[in-house]
């Protein structure tokens, strides 16, 4: 990786509300992941609305997505066909052959929020985006995801957490290298 992708959220971004923390209350489990992009949010938005399989990809590092094949390698480019995501839209998930996230909410610019069931488990899937703070040229940008009813919430925590942590770390310094470019 170009750079090291931190992924770790504010303290004001783990206690604040968030659309959907209505639809999973109370919730079993809660990962907060929040990472800086050097690119404003209308730049940055094309790329979240894309992302996911059988669309855009889960957008990885170039030195990491060289390993893999290609037909899993995310896109390095905006496709406008996937610029078009409604609410009820609904797309596959790595979660499992059946799983799905279904789009409940759009925002341009601020909020992509996704609904699942996975067994006898709701989730939510809260992507949230905002000009930082400071600077004031980029981006920031904050997941939630919530879960209940678990039945191993700390099994979940640490193996679940564990392997959120490591892909949206990728999923962080892979869009930085898409949206770099396009910084001017």
């Amino acid at each position: 990786m170009s750079r090291r992708a931190t992924v770790r959220p504010t303290m004001a971004e783990v206690t604040c509300s968030l659309p959907g923390d209505d639809l999973v209350a109370p919730a079993d489990v809660v990962m907060d992941r929040a990472f800086d992009l050097s690119a404003p949010p209308r730049v940055v938005w094309p790329w979240l609305v894309q992302l996911g399989k059988r669309r855009a990809g889960w957008y990885l590092p170039e030195s990491v997505e060289r390993v893999l094949p290609r037909r899993r390698r995310a896109l390095r480019g905006i496709d406008p066909a996937l610029q078009v995501h409604e609410v009820g839209d609904v797309i596959p998930d790595w979660g499992g052959k059946d799983a799905t996230f279904t789009l409940a909410a759009i925002e341009p610019e601020e909020l992509l929020l996704y609904t699942s069931t996975r067994g006898r488990s709701d989730l939510t899937w809260s992507v949230n985006l905002d000009a930082a703070t400071g600077c004031g040229t980029g981006s920031r940008v904050h997941l939630r995801l919530r879960v209940a009813p678990v039945k191993h919430r700390r099994v979940t925590c640490l193996v679940g957490g564990g392997f959120d942590q490591v892909t949206v770390a990728g999923l962080a310094a892979g869009l930085e290298e898409r949206v770099a470019g396009q910084v001017r």
